[in-house]
């Protein structure tokens, strides 16, 4: 991979800073399938939109977690980045997926996501392997349970 290809050049700043970031929903429910992970994505990559930074790679693992690989500038703190994508994506999913009602049933002070997530920086010789596994998470999970079936 070239150097400018993986560089990002601001105006007072050359960088590559990335992340692989993993949070789950609460006590594990599994509801990050059909009509809310295609939600839940399409509104996780207008985040990243509107505050600065990428998503390079993103997946869910069991229907009740997800993984993305996250490119963002130096000015950006990881906490910041989390908390604007647990944040506005709990919001909006509540609003846009009447679905979740029936998971979460509280009207008021309910919490889509676990309050815990994952951050691990990712260097320029693992981020290929990174996005590899993202990747992946949901045909090894595919691939899990069509052996259990048998």
């Amino acid at each position: 991979m070239k150097d400018n290809e993986r560089l990002t050049y601001g105006r007072t700043s050359v960088y590559n800073l990335n992340y692989h970031l993993i949070w789950g929903t609460k006590y594990r429910n599994k509801v990050l399938k059909g009509n809310v992970e295609v939600t839940l994505k399409r509104i996780l990559y207008e985040v990243a939109e509107q505050y600065g930074f990428s998503i390079d790679h993103m997946e869910i693992g069991k229907d009740d977690h997800i993984h993305l690989l996250v490119s963002a500038p130096p000015k950006l703190s990881v906490t910041n980045i989390m908390r604007w994508l647990k944040g506005i994506s709990a919001r909006q999913l509540f609003t846009e997926c009447p679905e979740l009602n029936t998971s979460y049933w509280k009207k008021e002070g309910r919490h889509l996501w676990s309050p815990s997530y994952y951050v691990e920086s990712i260097g320029t010789t693992n981020q290929a392997a990174v996005a590899k596994y993202i990747d992946e998470q949901r045909k090894k999970e595919v691939e899990l349970d069509d052996s259990q079936d048998s």
